[in-house]
């Protein structure tokens, strides 16, 4: 079933069920995939890796919003900021824990035998491509930096 499919399921369930932050955390998934497949370039059907990366996006840009809200001292947008982020990561795949993340890492160091700092490219990219939907891109940035210095 995709993703699109499945978010106008649970839209329905979370409107008879009166859940009005999984409602808002739903409606702004499905807003974030029209959008994608409206786009130009954009395909009638989404891969499974496309889908992902708007997840992603929405997740991030829930968490930048709630910091912002935190630092402002608005508990209310806040709060609402963090019940969306949760309804949209229910649809990411597991993420991986940062031990996890730094053996995929340390495998990876070794496979392209970086050495340094200078090599933190090569290993992002083949870093972002494994860890695809399992990390965000800043935990992985951090992990490579701490290992390469």
């Amino acid at each position: 079933m995709s993703l699109e499919t499945q978010i106008n399921q649970d839209i329905k369930a979370a409107m008879i069920a009166k859940d009005n932050a999984k409602l808002r955390g739903l409606r702004a998934i499905k807003a974030a995939i029209l959008l994608a497949k409206t786009e130009k370039g954009g395909a009638d059907e989404m891969t499974e890796e496309t889908e992902i990366k708007v997840l992603q996006k929405l997740v991030k840009q829930r968490k930048e919003s709630a910091e912002i809200y935190q630092q402002q001292n608005r508990e209310d947008l806040y709060q609402i900021e963090v019940e969306e982020q949760e309804v949209i990561e229910s649809y990411l795949p597991k993420q991986l824990d940062r031990a996890a993340i730094e053996e995929v890492i340390k495998g990876i160091i070794a496979e392209t035998g970086a050495a340094s700092i200078k090599d933190m490219g090569k290993v992002m990219g083949l870093a972002n491509q494994k860890l695809a939907g399992q990390a965000d891109g800043r935990t992985i940035s951090e992990v490579v930096k701490s290992l390469l210095s």
